[in-house]
């Protein structure tokens, strides 16, 4: 039996490389980005991966790992600009931003590993087209959230939805390491 535990934090490694890369090169200029915004550039990495796994014709050469991989980071982020506020200006060192995303991951980890127990890692019988969709419908959750400024009557926050989409990219990203 494949130990899922370690199989996430061998994903997170790869995530969070290239998230210390990106901040190398970018500084974190992200930190002026919107919650709204950050849903949104998470939608089109979720819709694209979606057309990839629906078309024949694949006209732009980066596949669907590369696509999870940036839901999970721009998930990270979200979690981090809920926790801090937005930005004026890039406000945040290499160190402190990598230490913030090991935080929200930590945290995120915890709850997979929760949520793994009661469900079973039921999760291994899905396919990636169908956490792909999961992604989607969580996306949808949090647009529908900020439509309503955050207000909810029964719903658990836009956190909660954008630790579950980490989550099914990683198990998205495991699957597609394993074939």
């Amino acid at each position: 039996m494949p130990n899922t535990a370690q199989q996430y934090d061998a994903v997170i490694t790869v995530c969070s490389n290239l998230f210390e890369k990106k901040m190398s090169d970018y500084g974190s200029a992200w930190r002026i980005l919107r919650l709204p915004s950050l849903t949104d550039q998470i939608f089109i990495k979720a819709q694209r991966i979606r057309g990839l796994q629906q078309n024949a014709v694949q006209k732009v050469e980066e596949g669907e790992i590369s696509e999870f991989i940036g839901i999970v980071n721009y998930c990270v982020m979200a979690l981090i600009q809920i926790d801090k506020g937005i930005a004026e200006q890039p406000d945040l060192s290499t160190q402190e931003a990598l230490a913030l995303y090991k935080e929200k991951i930590a945290q995120t980890k915890a709850l997979m590993l929760n949520k793994n127990h009661d469900y079973g890692e039921a999760w291994r019988d899905m396919r990636v087209s169908s956490l792909t969709d999961l992604i989607l419908q969580k996306l949808l959750r949090v647009k529908q959230i900020e439509n309503n400024q955050g207000k909810t009557l029964v719903s658990e926050g836009v956190d909660a939805n954008y630790q579950d989409m980490i989550n099914y990219a990683v198990f998205a990203l495991i699957h597609l390491e394993l074939k």
